[in-house]
């Protein structure tokens, strides 16, 4: 899954699962010559003869029965230097450890691009403003700004949290910074651009100055902008960056005014912040508001749609949960006396509340636990929500997944590599070879089988996401084999591992990793709640599969035997069909 970058990788032939020799007896594949990192340890992948030793910097290193290796080792702040040796043959690799923490001047002055906003920003009026700086202790640290002077006190010790590859290496735990970090607040009154922050540092007895690079701007309450959602599907997080979480996608045509902007980011009425490039102004606009009032119902071939008329298309939030799905529409007034709810294959009962003024919540009651996919779009100003409806296999005996349309997705192509083995087999190889395995199996078990791609070809995030919502299949399954972040222990780490998003893809997650791991024996190395672009796809059960870990020396024994191969693609396959038979 990890793509590694600046691979020293040496010509091979490949068969459809195995590499055949054609490359020195010493290979070492990771970390590239002059890798560059913040990690506290690196992991070395590569292979040599099985006969002999490997040394790195003079001690031996532990080896799988065919000769391949990756032990992880400590590295120190600023330059590492690994000679790694077999017989006479020796390679230098260059390893630089990067620090976390800002460098400040030996001199008067803050840290570099500690100063915030490092953006220009626009608040509300009486909204907090916030300022912050990182300099040596016992400074004096104020902010001038729309000729208000703010001091910045230094902070109490607070934990710098984790990143959250951390949670995948096991070194999940926050740390606390010895940095002396300056921060102060001020609220200002009237609308305007009110400049730039004139930062003043006093220490020892010496000042000096300097502007942040971000402007602050008051919005005027009574003329808030108002933006269109122009992307097909909006991106709308829980904060001003891509570090923050996903909430529900905004359907193209969304209004809605903006309260609040960092950099390139909108902060939307209703909390939620989009990236503007997403978005277009509408000059003149108010700011977005509905009523709401009759419900429209229909069922159609294998969907449920439900239609709700809008006076304009105002943002959406949709929680799922086991027996309920969640619609919320903001900026919007029920004056709802009648909805139409026939007697429905997945709806029991559809209630509704006004839970605050500008906020109404349509609970959709199921009758089953499993959900299989839904979409949401606006019709011009009228949000249509469409629930799929189980498959129907068709020819349960005979052949158990007659009339189930199946997608695959070997992970990678083309360019994108993915993660490389000890011998420099490529990740993106191993994929297609077991998905077309796998397609095979369940062709053979009545299904119909999707795949975006069958052979080495780019295929962007984008475009396989495009595939599933186009193809809707009763099923998505990514197929991936895993690597580590830097900091993790390639030697030891192995297993089978799954990833889901959607509520409605937790319980097929489980129920495959669970399967394979059991009936093949296999570690397991978890399963994970991930925000992946092949899983967020919301038209059908998502999964992503990591089937084993190309770093560690002996699981890519098995990786790449035709045999094991062979025999992971049964097993998913059989795993598959007995979800399926489970749920009918």
């Amino acid at each position: 899954m990890k793509k590694l970058l600046g691979l020293v990788i040496f010509s091979s032939i490949f068969t459809s699962s195995l590499v055949v020799a054609q490359q020195p007896s010493l290979l070492v594949v990771y970390p590239p010559a002059n890798h560059k990192t913040s990690a506290e340890k690196i992991y070395f992948i590569g292979t040599a003869p099985s006969t002999g030793k490997v040394l790195i910097n003079g001690r031996q290193i532990h080896r799988s029965q065919s000769g391949h290796f990756a032990p992880s080792l400590p590295l120190k702040l600023g330059e590492n230097i690994f000679k790694v040796r077999y017989q006479n043959q020796e390679r230098e690799i260059k390893v630089t450890r990067l620090s976390t923490q800002p460098q400040l001047p030996d001199g008067l002055g803050f840290a570099k691009d500690s100063l915030t906003p490092a953006v220009d920003i626009a608040r509300l009026p009486g909204e907090l403003i916030c300022f912050g700086a990182i300099a040596r202790p016992q400074a004096n640290v104020s902010v001038k700004l729309a000729n208000q002077i703010v001091n910045l006190s230094p902070q109490p010790a607070k934990a710098e949290l984790p990143a959250n590859s951390s949670i995948l290496t096991g070194r999940n735990q926050a740390t606390i910074s010895n940095i002396t970090k300056y921060q102060g607040c001020t609220t200002i009154a009237n609308p305007g651009d009110v400049g730039q922050p004139q930062f003043s540092l006093t220490l020892n007895g010496q000042t000096m100055t300097e502007t942040g690079k971000g402007k602050v701007e008051i919005i005027a309450p009574a003329q808030l902008p108002v933006v269109e959602v122009t992307a097909a599907s909006g991106v709308a997080r829980t904060g001003a960056s891509t570090d923050n979480s996903r909430l529900t996608p905004l359907p193209k045509g969304t209004r809605a005014s903006f309260t609040g902007k960092d950099g390139d980011w909108l902060r939307l009425d209703y909390g939620a912040w989009i990236n503007s490039k997403e978005t277009k102004i509408i000059p003149g606009a108010v700011p977005p508001q509905t009523v709401i009032r009759s419900v429209g119902y229909r069922q159609l071939t294998g969907v449920t749609e439900i239609r709700f008329p809008l006076q304009m298309p105002v943002p959406v939030s949709v929680e799922q949960s086991d027996l309920a799905f969640t619609l919320t529409l903001h900026n919007t007034t029920a004056q709802t006396d009648t909805i139409r709810l026939d007697d429905d294959p997945l709806i029991s009962r559809l209630d509704w509340q006004q839970v605050t003024p500008g906020q109404v919540k349509y609970t959709f009651n199921l009758k089953k636990r499993q959900q299989w996919g839904y979409d949401l779009k606006y019709d011009n100003t009228t949000l249509v929500l469409s629930l799929r409806h189980p498959p129907n296999i068709q020819n349960r005996k005979r052949l158990p997944l007659s009339g189930i349309k199946i997608l695959l997705d070997p992970g990678h192509g083309g360019k994108e590599s993915g993660a490389t083995g000890p011998t420099g087999y490529l990740e993106k190889d191993v994929n297609l070879v077991v998905s077309k395995l796998l397609r095979d199996e369940l062709v053979q078990r009545g299904a119909k089988v999707v795949m975006t791609r069958e052979d080495d070809r780019d295929v962007s995030l984008v475009e396989r996401q495009q595939i599933i919502s186009k193809e809707q299949p009763a099923i998505a399954l990514s197929i991936h084999y895993n690597a580590l972040p830097d900091n993790g222990d390639a030697e030891k780490t192995k297993g089978f591992g799954t990833f889901w998003y959607h509520p409605q893809s937790h319980n097929p997650a489980v129920f495959l990793h669970n399967y394979v791991v059991n009936k093949l024996r296999k570690p397991s190395y978890g399963v994970f709640w991930n925000n992946l672009a092949l899983t967020r796809p919301a038209i059908a059960p998502s999964v992503l599969l990591e089937l084993g870990f190309m770093s560690n020396p002996d699981e890519f024994e098995e990786i790449v035997n035709p045999q094991e191969q062979k025999k992971m693609a049964k097993t998913l396959a059989d795993g598959v069909t007995e979800w399926f038979i489970k749920l009918h």
